[in-house]
């Protein structure tokens, strides 16, 4: 009996006697791939959590931050962790910093960010 798969299988060695090939070349196109999700995915991702982070650690009284919950406000009070937010007239109410989504008005947040990197740029010079 011939199978052809037998036939493909008893097929001669390539030539020069090397069965395996450049292992750099076998793991090349994952390390490209990597290469690809790094920049495109992972880096801007950590890049905006640490401006997050920044911007969290900056809130300070009188700044209008909009919550995890979708509630917009007017930091009134700032103890360690906790912020009292004013959300209407005489009406506060306390929330948790790392529970502030981000500020009332985004273009707020990328002002700080660009006045931050002017300020670290001029203290290297």
């Amino acid at each position: 009996m011939f199978f052809p798969s037998l036939a493909h299988a008893m097929g001669a060695a390539p030539a020069g006697g090397d069965a395996g090939g450049n292992p750099i070349t076998a793991f090349l196109p994952l390390i490209l791939m990597f290469a690809i999700f790094y920049f495109l995915l992972i880096r801007p991702q950590q890049k905006k959590a640490k401006q997050h982070r920044e911007y969290l650690a900056g809130l300070k009284r009188g700044d209008s931050i909009l919550s995890g919950g979708g509630i917009y406000g007017r930091i009134m009070e700032v103890h360690g962790d906790r912020l009292t937010v004013e959300i209407a007239k005489d009406l506060t109410i306390e929330i948790n910093r790392s529970y502030v989504s981000g500020p009332a008005d985004p273009q707020a947040m990328a002002a700080k960010t660009e006045t931050k990197t002017k300020d670290k740029s001029k203290d290297k010079e």
